[in-house]
């Protein structure tokens, strides 16, 4: 807002130096820059209606590190939660597992496979690091693995922690809980 109201100040001290075309031009390409703000708010708008009317939006947002664009992008990505066997098999879906190549019995651990939905995944990877960044204890398990792995690493555990959780959330439709432990099956 204050550069919105600034912006004609600096326009009428410009006059002076540049040429009328330019100012005008850049007056031109400064509204087309609110127009896109304006329509960036009406869609985060009908964003927020859907999350209020939609239960597994609410239910994933309330995860730490989903926000609204990561909980509507991984609804609409996702569609039914029961079509992955596992939240492996999603977060193996979105990219965010070690890509893997083996001979002889060795395999040997490569980079994150970078397939499924680039947009959820982008999403997933910016929760991780505003989770590892801002919170100020994010947990044993992170301060474990950042003693161990590059910092990078790490953000992608979490984002791969992020999109099982997700997974469960979905799929067993309960909220989440923070601290909550899944029982294996022996």
């Amino acid at each position: 807002m204050a550069l919105a109201k600034g912006i004609a100040g600096v326009f009428a001290r410009l006059s002076d130096r540049l040429p009328m075309m330019l100012i005008d031009t850049l007056r031109e390409q400064w509204g087309g820059i609110d127009d896109i703000d304006r329509q960036v708010a009406q869609i985060e708008r009908r964003l927020h209606e859907w999350m209020k009317q939609d239960e597994d939006v609410k239910a994933i947002a309330a995860i730490p590190g989903v926000g609204l664009l990561s909980a509507t992008a991984a609804v609409a990505t996702m569609g039914d939660a029961k079509t992955f066997k596992s939240g492996r098999e999603f977060a193996a879906w979105l990219g965010l597992v070690p890509a893997q190549r083996g001979s002889g019995g060795k395999v040997a651990l490569l980079g994150i496979s970078k397939r499924g939905d680039t947009y959820l995944r982008t999403l997933l990877v910016h929760g991780a690091r505003s989770i590892i960044y801002r919170v100020k204890k994010p947990g044993p398990w992170v301060e474990q693995m950042k003693l161990r792995r590059p910092l990078n690493v790490v953000i992608v555990a979490m984002a791969n922690k992020l999109a099982r959780i997700i997974w469960a959330v979905l799929a067993n439709h309960k909220p989440y809980q923070k601290g909550h432990e899944s029982v294996r099956p022996s």
